[in-house]
């Protein structure tokens, strides 16, 4: 990994910058998919780079890391560049000083890549509304977590306010196999769903989105409960025909998948790391229609 830095610098000298750096790597062209932006502040900003750096081993890309700075200071922008020789992605942690905290979006703006998709990334403290927010309006997909807040079932119930195709967020990701394993379970007949439980750490703002998309598909009220975690614990549906579809975690890897007139079984459940979340979100870049038809009945539309 090639490392470079520029004090009081301009982004035009960064993409020269960028360019030079390649050139002296013996690799000028690069066939980099899109740009990610990751919007954070300096105690988060090792953490964020390192999941996107991450991510990009599956999705090349030129990652703009966007710390803002005191705004007391005057203006000022300096950059430190990392182009990997193994890798093709290319890594700008850009910090702004002064005025330009206001206007990081008119800092960004030529450096994203041409003809690319723009993917902005806010892995703590996004905004409410991010198509309405100066960086987000710069993208097709936006990425928020409704985790990281302090409330975050109170966050996540609010999303639909400003929601624009194109949004999403990591409480919704961290579903994807918890939402494979459910509709797995129905491949075998087991009549109708009259009710049901999805127990959560409180607050949990995954469980929430995870009941109101069950309450959609199934047509019944799915209830969110508390346990003692860690995280999402428990989904338990209950059958019109007598008893119970259940699918409860015990640990980190592990969860029991029960049936009735069916023994239960073991299948992989298991928590994934910030950077896989983000690659899977960064394998698809259309509007996700099934996360808005959660947010939408989570808020009762």
């Amino acid at each position: 990994m090639t490392s470079f830095n520029l004090t009081a610098t301009t982004a035009s000298k960064i993409s020269s910058a960028l360019t030079k750096l390649r050139h002296q790597m013996g690799a000028p062209a690069v066939g980099m998919v899109l740009t990610l932006v990751v919007v954070s502040d300096e105690a988060g900003q090792y953490d964020a780079v390192r999941a996107a750096t991450d991510a990009a081993r599956e999705h090349p890309s030129r990652i703009l890391v966007v710390i803002r700075r005191d705004a007391r200071e005057a203006d000022r922008l300096d950059a430190e560049l990392r182009v990997g020789e193994s890798s093709p992605g290319e890594v700008v942690i850009l910090r702004l000083y002064g005025e330009l905290t206001k206007h990081a979006d008119s800092v960004l703006s030529p450096l994203l890549l041409t003809d690319t998709p723009v993917v902005v990334w806010w892995p703590a403290d996004g905004p409410s509304a991010p198509a309405k927010d100066p960086i987000g309006h710069l993208a097709t997909r936006r990425i928020v977590d409704a985790r990281t807040a302090h409330d975050g079932a109170k966050v996540i119930r609010s999303r639909w306010e400003g929601y624009v195709p194109g949004d999403t967020d990591l409480a919704w990701t961290r579903l994807t196999p918890w939402r494979s394993l459910l509709a797995a379970a129905f491949d075998l007949p087991v009549g109708p769903v009259t009710g049901g439980v999805v127990e959560a750490t409180a607050g949990h703002p995954s469980a929430c989105l995870l009941a109101s998309w069950l309450s959609d598909k199934l047509g019944t009220d799915i209830a969110v409960g508390e346990s003692q975690g860690p995280g999402l614990t428990s989904v338990r549906l209950t059958l019109a025909k007598g008893g119970e579809l259940s699918l409860v975690r015990g640990d980190a890897r592990l969860a029991t998948l029960s049936r009735p007139g069916q023994p239960d079984r073991n299948v992989a459940l298991a928590r994934r790391t910030e950077s896989e979340l983000l690659a899977e979100e960064l394998r698809r870049l259309d509007p996700d229609e099934i996360y808005a038809g959660a947010l939408k009945h989570l808020a009762g539309q």
